[in-house]
């Protein structure tokens, strides 16, 4: 049975793991990750599985924007991949109470990123509110060579 919740710290070093395990996301710093989980564990989630974290999506309100969640990074176990936990965790953080003014979601998604793409269109049709995609980050933009354009995505208005 899984688990949906917050992050805590403890979950940090679990959650790089995962990460790194994925072998398709950018692996940021083990204290990033820490971070997220302490700092923005509100719009974080977590998802156990037999005492295993399996799922993790980042998140933060934007501050300029208290409308729009930033979701950051998607990462699912191999194993539970194409059972729909991606999409319970996004649901989960939005029907939080910190997200009850928030009538945006959103993310940048490498062109490639098909599994990414599918989830954040799979939202705005179950929100039943539009997509817009927008440019973000060219490849230019990145320090090292080989990463893609990151594109915008919009979803909503929604609620």
């Amino acid at each position: 049975m899984e688990t949906f919740r917050e992050p805590t710290l403890d979950d940090g070093a679990g959650v790089w793991t995962l990460i790194k395990e994925t072998g398709v996301l950018d692996l940021n710093s083990s204290y990033s990750y820490l971070m997220w989980c302490s700092v923005f564990s509100d719009t974080s989630v977590v998802v156990e599985a037999d005492g295993q974290i399996v799922g993790f999506i980042s998140g933060f309100i934007k501050p300029a924007s208290p409308d729009k969640l930033f979701i950051w990074q998607v990462a699912v176990d191999g194993e539970q991949r194409g059972k729909g936990l991606a999409s319970k965790m996004l649901h989960h953080i939005l029907e939080r109470d910190i997200c009850e003014n928030v009538r945006y979601v959103e993310a940048t998604v490498s062109p490639s990123n098909t599994p990414s793409r599918k989830l954040f269109n799979g939202l705005a049709r179950s929100l039943d509110t539009n997509i817009e995609v927008s440019d973000c980050f060219t490849a230019e933009d990145f320090p090292e060579e080989g990463h893609e354009d990151e594109l915008m995505h919009l979803i909503g208005p929604f609620k």
